[in-house]
């Protein structure tokens, strides 16, 4: 583009204006030669790369162009390695510039509400901080190479089931803190040049036109100066979706809105500049994807080994009883390997996620070769593709664990089980694998169980009757080699899971409120997602947020907590006890003890991942932010830090606190917002608010027998009585020649100059 963004948009006809916000066709932004202006091609991308054949198909059923297959978002969630994340977005934007794309639509960032959500494999995890960084992470290596991220699905997608007419009602303190923090941190760490609206309506206005979502907070309020892109034909109302800050309609040409647009300008029912902002943040996308070039030092990536990585980080060891793994070969002769997965695994989820892979590892493959004719490998399919039960299956599967020395099984959720367009029906494992599982474990005590699922699983049936479990999630085109890897230790575990699994599927907090009903969806759980819940419930979950096991131990130590400023920094010693190579993943939890408002139990602030040879010591360190200790006031409409005690906890997982520490801590609440009836508390909350209304009283008591004085009995006792009740309590003698509101409009109007 050799013309400035301003002299392409002045020469632009009205028209030409409207055709650009909205796509050529399936794939590509509408382009104009004589302006200089080319069309980009963007692809679905959340684990890899889904080009499809035709620029004028969708593209779902049936192969596309092939590209690498990389850990689906809950599989590298469960990474917590956000050094991983930014290696794979730099791999793909290689890859992307290699095969023409300009633009991948990715990252999933949405919360996981309820297990049961049917793109749930596309999205990182329950909490805000974990899926902020590692989205963050990802934004950055992708955009590095000169191919833009699309950030998604802006917001509260968080169902399939009829999700198009669905209004997700969601409390604002609870949109700020749950479902809309991630987006933030992405925002303002990773500047994503396009980000793209879900499906669903927020609050009774679809995400596609949601004045609120658009424009006073990512706009307004965050600074975001991006694209915003429509999911494939979320749009609604054109108009009220430009005015509201939605820049690109999707799929295009969408001819209708174009004649839409101009006629909503010619009419004034439109303004033209509202337009232009548009026109000129699509020109200033397609100047950066144009423009930005950055494979200086960049090696020739090895893809597939990228994508195997990327799973062996991924897995999680569930369990391990007695030590059963790492395999040792020297001390069984014998293996049976069952379950159809071994041989023709689940790497990924359906729907518009799915990428034709370049290559499929496959763990009998692996196993055959890392066992190399050194143990007695024998194969059994252990249950069919369909739901039946098949007693021949399984009794051929008894058969031949029971003549081994151990069992491996491979089980999951069946393909049709997780994909876009549909919620699961439940968390268990099928019926046939669980029979399979039971009867196995019945003649074969050292039983491993690999589960394959793109969400949490419920095991409570039979996890207890098997000595280990390693979950393999839907970790893409390398997980073959990667299951076998950690099967014998050629890799230590070392994924931590990134969502709480339950013990059954009724202990979720959404569980009676998991499909809207006549449109409505209801978050009435608030802030109690995941393993926020589980905290406040004291509910003891099958494997906790946070919670992954390894071959080797860590020992947590020498804990140092202090406040800088407005600034906490937290340091801790982790070393490695054991006899092995690991990493752990050591987590920071926050927990506020004096807070007025409810709060969790706990919530994560800050994570590292950390690599230890045996013996091995290293200090840890974090800086938390005012923004830590905070949560979104909705009195005064902003996120408010209270000076307080609070205790920093260091976990292994959500569940395993290894050190804490009470800090007291001192903030400034800033600016706050009076009215009428505002509390006793509020106007002592604020310092220049205190002395105004101190010297009202001190007028007063000069007036009034029964006097006020603001020590902690008196406040104890009136704090939340609004201040104009007290001065009607208190001053009746005094309130001669003014009324109660008379006084309390002098007062705020005082603060609000002073202010």
């Amino acid at each position: 583009m050799k013309q400035t963004t301003e002299a392409i948009l002045k020469a632009m006809t009205l028209e030409e204006k409207a055709a650009l916000c909205a796509g050529l066709n399936m794939w590509m932004t509408k382009g104009y030669e004589h302006h200089g202006i080319p069309s980009i091609h963007m692809y679905d991308g959340t684990n890899g790369i889904r080009k499809t054949n035709s620029d004028e198909e969708i593209g779902i059923s049936g192969q596309n162009i092939p590209a690498t297959c990389y850990p689906t978002g809950s599989a590298i969630g469960s990474s917590w390695d956000v050094d991983l994340l930014h290696e794979i977005g730099v791999a793909l934007g290689v890859e992307g510039q290699e095969m023409g794309v300009r633009l991948l639509l990715g990252p999933g960032v949405n919360m996981k509400r309820t297990p049961l959500g049917g793109r749930n494999f596309e999205y990182y995890s329950e909490d805000p901080v974990l899926t902020g960084e590692l989205g963050a992470a990802f934004v950055n290596g992708l955009q590095n190479q000169g191919v833009g991220a699309s950030v998604k699905h802006f917001a509260c997608n968080n169902q399939e089931y009829e999700k198009m007419v669905t209004s997700s009602e969601v409390d604002e303190r609870t949109l700020r803190e749950i479902y809309l923090s991630a987006f933030e941190r992405i925002v303002k760490k990773a500047n994503p040049w396009t980000m793209m609206c879900s499906y669903n309506l927020v609050n009774g206005s679809y995400a596609s036109e949601n004045e609120h979502l658009l424009h006073d907070i990512l706009r307004e309020e965050w600074g975001y100066e991006g694209v915003m892109l429509s999911d494939w034909t979320a749009v609604n109302d054109r108009i009220r979706g430009l005015k509201a800050g939605l820049d690109i309609e999707m799929p295009g040409p969408a001819e209708y809105n174009t004649k839409a647009i101009v006629k909503a300008v010619q009419e004034n029912r439109l303004d033209e500049a509202v337009l232009d902002q548009s026109v000129t943040r699509i020109l200033e996308l397609v100047r950066k994807t144009v423009e930005t070039r950055n494979f200086e030092n960049i090696q020739k990536i090895d893809y597939h080994e990228l994508a195997r990585k990327a799973a062996s980080e991924s897995m999680v060891l569930l369990k391990n009883d007695h030590h059963m793994l790492p395999i040792d070969k020297t001390k069984i002769d014998s293996m049976a390997v069952i379950g159809t997965f071994a041989k023709k695994p689940r790497i990924q989820g359906a729907g518009s996620a799915e990428v034709t892979p370049t290559r499929i590892d496959t763990p009998w493959e692996h196993l055959q070769h890392i066992t190399n004719d050194e143990i007695k490998l024998s194969y059994a399919d252990g249950y069919p593709s369909d739901d039946r039960v098949d007693e021949a299956l399984i009794l051929e599967s008894v058969a031949i664990a029971a003549k081994s020395d151990m069992a491996v099984l491979f089980v999951g959720q069946p393909d049709y089980a997780e994909s876009e367009m549909h919620d699961l029906k439940d968390i268990e494992l099928p019926l046939h694998q669980v029979k399979l599982i039971e009867a196995v474990a019945a003649v074969q005590p050292n039983c491993i169980v690999v589960t394959s699922s793109g969400t949490a699983l419920a095991m409570s049936t039979w996890a207890h009757q098997v000595s280990g479990i390693i979950h393999a999630w839907l970790s893409g085109q390398g997980s073959g080699q990667a299951i076998v890897d950690i099967l014998f230790g050629r890799v230590n575990p070392s994924g931590k899971l990134s969502e709480t699994f339950p013990a059954k599927l009724s202990d979720n907090p959404s569980h009676k409120r998991i499909r809207g009903e006549n449109g409505k969806l209801f978050y009435r759980e608030g802030l109690f997602v995941g393993y926020r819940y589980y905290d406040s419930k004291e509910l003891i979950p099958q494997f906790a947020f946070g919670h992954g096991l390894s071959y080797t131990s860590f020992a947590y130590s020498d804990l140092k907590v202090a406040q800088q400023g407005n600034q906490v920094h937290v340091s801790c010693m982790v070393e490695n006890t054991g006899d092995r190579f690991g990493k752990e993943v050591v987590q920071l939890y926050v927990h506020d003890e004096e807070c007025k408002w409810v709060r969790p139990e706990k919530e994560l602030k800050a994570f590292a991942k950390v690599a230890l040879q045996p013996g091995e010591k290293k200090e840890v360190r974090f800086v938390l932010e005012e923004r830590d200790f905070a949560y979104y006031n909705t009195k005064w409409n902003r996120w408010v830090a209270e000076s307080g005690d609070f205790k920093i906890i260091i976990g292994s997982s959500s569940r395993d606190i290894r050190l804490q520490e009470k800090l007291f801590c001192t903030f400034e609440h800033g600016e706050i917002t009076l009215h009428k009836f505002s509390l006793l508390t509020d106007w002592l909350s604020d310092a220049k608010a205190k002395a105004i209304l101190e010297s009202c009283f001190a007028e007063m008591n000069q007036h009034v027998t029964d006097q006020v004085v603001l020590d902690d009995g008196f406040v104890g006792f009136w704090g939340d009585f609004p201040a104009i009740k007290i001065i009607q309590m208190f001053g009746q003698s005094w309130l001669t020649d003014k009324s109660p509101d008379d006084v309390i409009a002098q007062l705020i109007a005082k603060f609000e100059q002073e202010s």
